[in-house]
């Protein structure tokens, strides 16, 4: 499903958006939950990827297909590892047969798990017979997606003798790490993060417990770039966020302020207000290696602006749903930008005009389709294969065309 997207204006009124619960937060807590099953969840996101990791969790077969969710992926090939005398066959989409998945195996494997695979070394699909783990010493490079490192520690407790996970080198997405200790803690379970060293105690069962998810901070990106880009005055009110986040995303309030958002928390949630407008002149210059989903809203919302910006602390954007660096390039380029990439970095320079009515293709990646929507409030724009949003927000375009957007199926 194409969608266009006319040059668009925010209502002016009193807007709320209920946002669902954090993708990051829900996959977490599922497999926890899987784990110690008196541990209650509220408010679970409603994405694919969250609907998938429950299924997967649920059923009784050898194999299971994930489709395009990477978080299941690498949550589900440590959770099945300690599924004693069971045997499963974890595959994928096309796309995710391509992102590599060696170095979470390497770490099992030091551990003492069995795992082959059935294709391409290092890539799924993979085969991992589930046993009893009685190591407990891993080393990993730290420089690598936090969902590896998360992936350990979520199976930890249930490990004979805990876990101690020595990370080599520069930590990625410490906020990430940060959450899913917090959750472990949050039930009871005892761990410490010292310099590069995290422990994780064994605990065998935990208390009741429920957890209430927090609204997601990634799809709240985009109501940030989408404020940023209106006239001042605008306000839209998004539901459900703690001022006290785990959320690496939540860095989007001050972040935002260089695009003159201001952020006002409330009992309930959030208000976001567009109070300034941005310098031209400025270039916005950010280290985004513990936030690095929202690069693509923040690259965008530049070219919105016409900013000029130099991103870095993306390396892990190369084993997304897509070559997240590289689509960027490509889509912001058909737009008239000019944009430099490395392995690492993105930058743009000042753009005075966007072309009209360009077709972005998404490349399967639903941050693709999200990020670039809010141009419409400059200019036109098509977004091809819109229907990809399903993997994080479902109701995604709903809430756009109901705070003042011009969408049409094409």
């Amino acid at each position: 499903m194409n969608l266009q997207l006319h040059k668009s204006e925010i209502i002016h009124r009193n807007l709320k958006i209920d946002i669902t619960g954090s993708k990051s937060e829900s996959n977490r807590l599922l497999l926890l939950q899987a784990l110690y099953p008196n541990l209650k969840i509220e408010n679970l996101s409603n994405s694919d990827d969250s609907k998938v990791m429950q299924e997967a969790l649920q059923v009784d077969c050898n194999e299971i297909d994930v489709h395009h969710a990477g978080t299941a992926m690498r949550f589900l090939t440590a959770y099945f590892s300690i599924q004693q005398n069971r045997e499963v066959i974890l595959t994928g989409s096309s796309r995710m047969q391509e992102r590599p998945i060696a170095i979470l195996v390497d770490a099992l494997q030091q551990l003492g798990v069995e795992v082959v695979y059935l294709k391409n070394e290092g890539f799924p699909p993979i085969k991992i017979k589930g046993k009893k783990i009685f190591k407990n010493k891993v080393n990993l490079q730290a420089n690598v997606s936090s969902q590896y490192i998360s992936a350990l520690l979520l199976i930890a407790p249930k490990l004979e003798n805990g876990l101690k996970l020595t990370l080599e080198g520069e930590i990625t997405s410490i906020p990430y790490i940060n959450m899913t200790l917090t959750l472990l803690q949050g039930i009871g379970v005892e761990t410490s993060f010292i310099d590069n060293t995290i422990q994780v105690k064994p605990k065998a069962t935990i208390r009741d417990k429920t957890f209430v998810v927090e609204s997601d901070w990634s799809s709240a990106s985009y109501y940030y770039s989408i404020i940023a880009m209106s006239k001042a005055g605008t306000e839209i009110s998004l539901a459900y966020y703690k001022e006290n986040s785990l959320q690496g995303d939540a860095s989007l309030v001050e972040i935002y302020k260089k695009f003159g958002v201001e952020t006002i928390f409330l009992p309930q949630g959030l208000l976001l207000k567009k109070v300034s407008e941005t310098n031209s002149q400025s270039t916005i210059s950010l280290d985004l290696k513990n936030s690095p989903d929202i690069a693509q809203t923040v690259a965008v919302t530049c070219l919105g602006l016409g900013l000029a910006c130099e991103l870095t602390g993306l390396h892990t954007l190369k084993i997304k749903e897509t070559d997240r660096l590289v689509a960027l390039k490509t889509e912001i380029e058909k737009l008239g930008g000019k944009v430099q990439i490395t392995n690492s970095s993105l930058s743009i320079e000042t753009c005075a005009s966007l072309k009209e009515n360009i077709e972005i293709a998404t490349y399967q990646d639903h941050r693709m389709a999200m990020a670039f929507a809010p141009l419409a409030l400059k200019i036109p724009i098509i977004i091809q294969d819109a229907s990809v949003v399903s993997k994080s927000y479902p109701t995604f375009w709903d809430d756009l065309n109901a705070i003042g957007f011009k969408i049409f199926k094409r």
